[in-house]
C-alpha cells in the first residue's frame, strides 16, 4: 500500500504495541494532530490524580512529618529515569532542579576536575541555554571557549557533530566537551559513545544534554562510557511544564567532582547543621536542596508509563514515525519549497525532523490557526515536526502531513500574521 494512502497509517495504529497508552493521555480536542511532544509532551490522565492524592493524602495529612517519606525522592525518581530512558543503573540520576541549573553545577565540576586546563568546547547550533552558560564560565575564569560552526552550509550534514570534525579542535588544553545528543534544531542524533572516546582520549571530560532524547531512543550511559549529562522530563517525558529535569554523574567519577553549588542537601551529614561542606560521596553530594515533589511526583507517573513500555520498542516507534514523515515529505512537500533537514538514515535522528522553508515562521502560525496542526517554529527557518511514540497515533502524522501540504499549496498560509507572537 501507498504511504499517501491514509489506510498506510491506520494498519500501523492497529500493529502498533504502544497503541494502548494513547487513550491515557487528556486530549480535548480529537480532531487537533498534536506533532509538538518534543517541546512539551501531553498530560497523563493518571497524573491528575496522583497529584491530587498527594494534595489531600499526603501534604494535607501529614504536614511536615511527610518529609520523612519525601526528603530521598529526587534520587529514586532519578533511578526511575536512568533505567527507563538512559540505560543507567542506579546511583547515578537525580531529578532536580532545571536543565539549565544542573547543566551550570556540571560545567563548573568538570573545570575543577581538570584544573590547569583552559579550552572549553560547544557546537553554535546547541542550544542557546547551553551556549550562554559557556559563554559566561570562559567571561569570568578567562577561558578559551570553542564553538564548533556546524550552522554555515557545509560546515557539517544537518548540524551533526562527528568525531572527525571534533579532532580537529581537541588537545591536551581541553577540560571538556558539550554537545546535544540530539541537535534540538534538525532533529540529528550524535554519536554518544565515539565522541565520548575520543574526548578521554585527550583525558576530557563530556557533558551530554539529552533534552531532546530522553524518552525517544536509547543511549545506554553506562555501556557507552557517558562521564556527564543532563536533561528534561517535559518534552518526551511528559512530565508537565517545568518539572524537575535531571543530571547524570557515572560513579566512576562521582567522588572526583564536586560541583559549585553547595547546598545542605549535598552535606555529608544533613541534619547535623555543620559549620562547613563535607560533600557526600554519592550522587547525593550534587543535590543542592530540597526537590519539588509534586513535580517529582508528575515525573515519576510519566516515566513509569516509558518504562512499562519500554524504551526499545519507544525508540523503534520514533524511527518508524520519521520514516513515514520524511517519505510523507519526499510525496507532497518536497516540491512547496521545502527542504528536509535531517538525516534519513534512522540512526542519525530522533523522534523529530525540521523542515526548512523560507516562509516556516507563517506556515508554522498558520497550522495552528488554520489547520488544527500544533508543530513549533525555530529560527531562522525551521518548523519541528515530532512523534511522541505514547500519546501520537501514525494517523495523527500523517493528518498532519497532509493538512501541511493543502495548506501551502492552497497558499492560506498567506493570510496570518505574526505579529505579536511571543512563543513558538
Amino acid at each position: 500500500m501507498a504511504i499517501t494512502d491514509r489506510q498506510y497509517a491506520l494498519d500501523l495504529d492497529v500493529t502498533d504495541p504502544l497503541a494502548k497508552y494513547r487513550d491515557q493521555f487528556v486530549n480535548t480536542d480529537p480532531n487537533i494532530c498534536y506533532l509538538d511532544g518534543n517541546s512539551l509532551g501531553r498530560l497523563p490522565k493518571k497524573t491528575v490524580e496522583v497529584i491530587n492524592n498527594f494534595l489531600i493524602n499526603e501534604w494535607g495529612t501529614k504536614v511536615v512529618e511527610g518529609w520523612a517519606d519525601w526528603i530521598d525522592e529526587a534520587q529514586t525518581t532519578g533511578d526511575l529515569i536512568g533505567r527507563a530512558t538512559l540505560g543507567a543503573a542506579a546511583g547515578q540520576v537525580l531529578s532536580c532542579d532545571t536543565t539549565s541549573v544542573n547543566f551550570f553545577q556540571l560545567v563548573g565540576a568538570a573545570l575543577a576536575a581538570r584544573p590547569g586546563r583552559k579550552t572549553i568546547i560547544i557546537d553554535a547550533a546547541n542550544f542557546p541555554t547551553d551556549r550562554y552558560i559557556m559563554q559566561g564560565y570562559a567571561d569570568r575564569m578567562g577561558l578559551k571557549l570553542i564553538t564548533i560552526d556546524n550552522e554555515t552550509p557545509g560546515s557539517a550534514e544537518y548540524e551533526r557533530i562527528t568525531p572527525e570534525i571534533l579532532e580537529k579542535y581537541m588537545s591536551e588544553d581541553v577540560a571538556f566537551v558539550t554537545f546535544e545528543v540530539i541537535q534540538y534544531r534538525s532533529g540529528a542524533r550524535t554519536d554518544i559513545k565515539a565522541i565520548t572516546d575520543l574526548a578521554r582520549k585527550y583525558g576530557a571530560l563530556t557533558i551530554w544534554d539529552a533534552s531532546h532524547a530522553a524518552g525517544a531512543i536509547e543511549m545506554d550511559f553506562d555501556a557507552n562510557g557517558v562521564d556527564l549529562a543532563v536533561g528534561c522530563t517535559y518534552k518526551y517525558g511528559n512530565s508537565g511544564p517545568g518539572s524537575p529535569a535531571w543530571l547524570y554523574v557515572s560513579k566512576r567519577i562521582q567522588k572526583e567532582l564536586r560541583v559549585p553549588i553547595q547546598g545542605w542537601f549535598a552535606q555529608e551529614n544533613q541534619f547535623a547543621m555543620g559549620a562547613d561542606f563535607k560533600k557526600q560521596q554519592t550522587i547525593r553530594g550534587y543535590q543542592i536542596a530540597s526537590p519539588s515533589i509534586m513535580g517529582l511526583r508528575c515525573v515519576q507517573t510519566a516515566f513509569g508509563m516509558i518504562e512499562q513500555a519500554g524504551i526499545q520498542r519507544i525508540a523503534e516507534k520514533c524511527a518508524k514515525g520519521t520514516e513515514m514523515m520524511i517519505s510523507l515529505y519526499d510525496a507532497w512537500l518536497k516540491d512547496l519549497g521545502f527542504t528536509l533537514n535531517t538525516s534519513r538514515n534512522p540512526e542519525e535522528r530522533g523522534g523529530h525532523i525540521s523542515l526548512i522553508h523560507p516562509d516556516a515562521k507563517v506556515i508554522a502560525i498558520a497550522l495552528r490557526v488554520i489547520s488544527n496542526v500544533i508543530p513549533d517554529y525555530r529560527e531562522p527557518n525551521s518548523i519541528r515536526l515530532a512523534i511522541a511514540p505514547l500519546p501520537t497515533s501514525y494517523v495523527e502524522v500523517w493528518d498532519g502531513f497532509q493538512r501541511l501540504r493543502d495548506l501551502v499549496s492552497s497558499g492560506e498560509y498567506k493570510k496570518v500574521s505574526t505579529d505579536g507572537l511571543k512563543v513558538t
